[in-house]
């Protein structure tokens, strides 16, 4: 009985510990503090790592922060422009970033078509996927939360993966939102 007490007691402060340590990723959080909020592994076979990220900077004094919108706003189907990473070199292997994106659709038949990205402390909350050598994530840069399709991020994660890669004389990419609210990566772990 004392050692399931104990075994117990050391993995809620483990996860403790865990969750309070930085996510080490300039990209998805540059210049910030950054705080995993939640992690959890999706798909099919359960191999994609998701984690839901609160990342924050300092708000300097003349700077004013307005309301935030709670309500999510659709932004599926919406428009966005594709940069490519260049030089070549050093980018993820596409096959691994078909794992996340088939993922990403098992998630929209079995979870749902939505999810929701919430405003964070000053910035974002990012929600990072990674399989092997392949990361990406979504990034909510607006002070509203959006809500966006499952299989536009899928859909996204493919074309990133397959087209900007060194035949592109690229090494991953990005897919920034005509109107700049959001982004999706796709990226090297």
């Amino acid at each position: 009985m004392k050692s399931s007490i104990t075994l117990t007691f050391v993995a809620l402060l483990s996860s403790y510990f865990v969750s309070a340590l930085p996510f080490a990723d300039e990209s998805v959080c540059p210049g910030g503090e950054v705080e995993i909020l939640s992690e959890t592994y999706i798909g099919k076979d359960h191999n994609v790592k998701m984690t839901t990220l609160s990342c924050s900077t300092k708000v300097h004094a003349s700077n004013t922060l307005s309301a935030r919108q709670t309500t999510p706003v659709d932004v599926c189907d919406a428009n966005c422009n594709t940069n490519c990473f260049i030089p070549a070199g050093g980018g993820p292997d596409p096959n691994e970033c078909h794992v996340i994106a088939d993922a990403i659709l098992f998630d929209s038949q079995n979870v749902g078509a939505l999810f929701t990205i919430p405003v964070g402390n000053s910035t974002s909350n990012p929600v990072v996927m990674q399989f092997r050598s392949c990361k990406t994530f979504f990034v909510n840069q607006s002070n509203q939360v959006l809500e966006y399709c499952r299989t536009d991020w899928s859909t996204l994660v493919d074309f990133l993966a397959f087209n900007c890669q060194a035949t592109q004389n690229a090494h991953g990419g990005n897919c920034v939102a005509v109107d700049g609210r959001w982004f999706v990566q796709v990226q090297t772990s």
